[in-house]
This record gives C-alpha cells, sequence and structure tokens, in this order.
C-alpha cells in the first residue's frame, strides 16, 4: 500500500474513535508479542508505524518477540533437524545455537525499523532463567522458564521514552543461555510490569466458530473450551497463545488480544474499537469488588490497623470510617474481607476524587488487588464525572506512578478543605494526580 492509499484510510471519524481510548489508556503499559512469522511479514512496517501512534499517545510498549520461523529457516538451511522450534520441548545444543543466532537477527530487524520509525529502542537482556528440567521423563536440555524479570531496569528504560525488546532467551544465575518459549515469556513480562494489555500478533487471527470469528471471549469461556475436546483441533500456535492467556488473565492482565498480525492497521483497530480484528480474552477483573456496609466497620477497622501502626495510612478512628462508609469499597476472597479502599468526594470540586485508605492483607498483597482497586475507585470516579484522582501516600508513590499512571503534584493541587488536613496532620504525604481528560 502506498502513502496515498494509507492516507485514505484514516478518516476523522476514526480520529475521534481513537481519541475516546486516549484517556483509559494513558501511561499504561502494552506488551506486544511478535512471533517470528509477522517479523518476515511485508506487514511489519506497518506495524511498528502503529507502535508509534501507541507512543504517540503517552502508552508505553514492550516488545517480546519469537524465532520460531526464523530458527526453522536456519535449520533447513543448514541441514540441522532442531530438537524443537517454539521453545516448549527440548532444546538441545545445536538448536540452542540456532536459537541464539535467530534470536539476534530477529532483534536487529526489530531495532532496525524502530529507528527508521524514529523510536528509541533496546535490546535488553533483563530475563533470568531457569532450565525447565525433566518433565515427564523427558529433559528439556537447554530449555527454561522465566526465574525473575529485572521490572525496574524495563521501567527505567520506558521512563526515557525507550521500547525495551526482549529476546525469547533467558539467562540463567551462572550465566548460561536457555531458550524460553516466547508466548510464555509475554505474559511473564506482562505480569511484572503490572501491564494492561498483552496483544499476541501471529498467523491466527483469534477463534473462529461456525465460519465466524467470535471477537470476544470470557475467561471462563476459555478455561471451559481448553477442557473440551475441540481445543485439540486448534493449530500449535493457537494453542499455546490461549493456554498463556488464560494464565495471563487470572493473574491479572485484564484485556489479552490474539490478532492476525499481517492485518494492515489491524494492531490500532483492534486496541481503538469496539469491534476489532481478532479475538479478546477478558476476565471481570471487579466481580470480588463490592460497597461496604455499615456492619463492616468494624471490619475495615482492624483490616488497616497494621497499615496504620507502619504509618503507611492515615489514622481513622471507627467513628470516622462509620461515617464514610458508603464511599469504601472491598474486596473479598471466600467471603472475607481481605482490601479495601475509600473514595472521598469533595463539595468544592465535583470533578476531584481522592483515592485513599487503600490496604491490602498481607497474605494477599502482590497479586495484583490494590491495582484492581484503584482501577475500580478511578474507573467509578470518571463514570461520576470526576475528571481527576488524587492520591496522598508517604510510601508507596511508585506503585501509584509506575503501575497506575498518577503523576507527582504539588499540595496546592487539594482544595480548601483536604489542603487543611494535610497542614494538621504533618505527615508530609507525596500529593499524587491521575487526570482522564
Amino acid at each position: 500500500m502506498d502513502a496515498s492509499e494509507s492516507e485514505q484510510t484514516i478518516k476523522p471519524t476514526d480520529l475521534r474513535g481513537i481519541l475516546n481510548y486516549v484517556p483509559r489508556f494513558l501511561g499504561q503499559t502494552f506488551v506486544v508479542a511478535l512471533d517470528g512469522s509477522i517479523i518476515e511479514s511485508d506487514n511489519l512496517p506497518n506495524l511498528l508505524l502503529d507502535i508509534a501512534v501507541l507512543r504517540s499517545l503517552q502508552i508505553n510498549v514492550v516488545i517480546v518477540h519469537g524465532i520460531g520461523k526464523q530458527l526453522t529457516d536456519l535449520s533447513s538451511a543448514r541441514s540441522i533437524t532442531p530438537s524443537n522450534t517454539d521453545g516448549s520441548g527440548a532444546t538441545d545444543g545445536p538448536t540452542l545455537d540456532l536459537a541464539i543466532r535467530a534470536s539476534s537477527r530477529v532483534s536487529h530487524q526489530i531495532l532496525e525499523a524502530l529507528t527508521k520509525a524514529k523510536l528509541k529502542c533496546a535490546i535488553t537482556n533483563s530475563i533470568k532463567a531457569k532450565p525447565m528440567g525433566i518433565l515427564k521423563g523427558v529433559d528439556l536440555l537447554n530449555t527454561g522458564k522465566t526465574d525473575q524479570i529485572d521490572a525496574d531496569f524495563l521501567r527505567h528504560l520506558i521512563s526515557k521514552s525507550i521500547i525495551p525488546i526482549i529476546q525469547p532467551i533467558g539467562f540463567d544465575r551462572n550465566g548460561h543461555t536457555l531458550r524460553i518459549n516466547s508466548d510464555a515469556l509475554a505474559v511473564d513480562t506482562a505480569i511484572a510490569l503490572g501491564a494492561t494489555k498483552i496483544l499476541f500478533l501471529s498467523e491466527e487471527n483469534g477463534f473462529v466458530k461456525n465460519g465466524r470469528l467470535t471477537q470476544q471471549i470470557p475467561v471462563a469461556e476459555l478455561e471451559e473450551f481448553i477442557a473440551a475436546p475441540e481445543f485439540e483441533s486448534l493449530s500449535p500456535a493457537l494453542k499455546s497463545k490461549s493456554l498463556q492467556a488464560l494464565r495471563g488473565v487470572k493473574a491479572e492482565i485484564s484485556r489479552i488480544h490474539i490478532l492476525d498480525g499481517r492485518i494492515h492497521d489491524g494492531l490500532i483497530r483492534e486496541v481503538f474499537s469496539n469491534e476489532g480484528v481478532g479475538t479478546l480474552i477478558y476476565g471481570n477483573e471487579y466481580q470480588q469488588i463490592r460497597r461496604a456496609t455499615r456492619d463492616e466497620v468494624p471490619l475495615v477497622y482492624h483490616l488497616t490497623r497494621s497499615g496504620v501502626a507502619r504509618e503507611e495510612l492515615m489514622e481513622r478512628s471507627m467513628a470516622s470510617i462509620e461515617e464514610k462508609i458508603q464511599n469504601y469499597y472491598v474486596y473479598e476472597v471466600d467471603g472475607n474481607i481481605m482490601a479495601c479502599v475509600l473514595l472521598d468526594r469533595f463539595p468544592e470540586d465535583s470533578e476531584l476524587r481522592e483515592v485513599s485508605s487503600l490496604f491490602v492483607h498481607p497474605f494477599y498483597q502482590r497479586q495484583g488487588i490494590g491495582r484492581k482497586l484503584v482501577r475500580f475507585a478511578c474507573q467509578l470516579a470518571e463514570q461520576e464525572g470526576a475528571r481527576r484522582v488524587i492520591a496522598l501516600s508517604t510510601q508507596t508513590q511508585n506503585f501509584f506512578t509506575s503501575l497506575l499512571g498518577f503523576e507527582e503534584t504539588s499540595p496546592d493541587a487539594l482544595p480548601p478543605s483536604r489542603r487543611a488536613s494535610y497542614d494538621a496532620n504533618k505527615r508530609k504525604s507525596k500529593v499524587l494526580l491521575k487526570s482522564f481528560a
């Protein structure tokens, strides 16, 4: 497609549709997983332009790539029979050597193409791996799985507007190289970064039923399908992505897309339209959140006491909690309250809300529950017509800025009534702000 044809596909209505999504995705992180076959496709330059659009809209992007096609081509050219091509089976020495060469080639292709698109990027060694070992009596040799991801390093690159490029290669604690399945690695990366989307781009275009594309599948339905006999009829690539998508949604990645990376403008259409071009797999991320009741005032009070003791939370009496109990929202696990958040309103500023009293029971921390509660509160605030949300923090400002798109601001952003209490308590909390538009 030449430049004139591309320009003709961009309509004012398309731009208005995109702009409707911008406030929702601002500052969020998307993991784009590219199969090796897509790297070789004629549509790669268009895909990278789509990624440039995401970056221009202040959406963070991390690229994880596969090498299956390149490894197959290299093995054919060198008359070597690979022990495995997708990183899910055994990787012998010759196959590992081919995987290293294929990874270098593919990473360079992406690096070159992103450079042409005027985007900064970097190939990283942020993945620590460990051997898969022996499974069902089979020694998987040099095949590995993610052990640790240097999320701080990746966030540093992202903060400098650098797109990290992650190869399906990891290094164990002794510096030895291991081959990793790229679908699994994309999910592991998204979990480590608290990403809100994974986009799997391959030659598969999601799930087709009765000759028609299934555009959306809730995670519960996907789990049932994976257990059904029909699942075995899928291609190996789609089976892999389905299994990893199930794992990702269960680990709090709210939206995972599977689409054909050869479709022109496919990535943009999938992200910025209700119809999309592939299959969206999603979970009901707020089903365990509800408004607290007056009977639960003591439960909320005692839940938050350890946070107050560590000076993470401001001291609140049981009476003050009871006064605002209709603004508290709780997260239940097996019928028990394990986390809470308070969404405060201000009479003098109807467009402002405050997220506070966020606390997760220690046993359930590091499972994404805090992120889920804050996102729920922000979504509720936006539905009520608010345009800004503030949060005050003495110890968890990185949580709000790195994972939830808040930015540090001045206490002057507080309305008069809140500024008065801020000055009175002398905690000198960081004031964090998130805007919706």
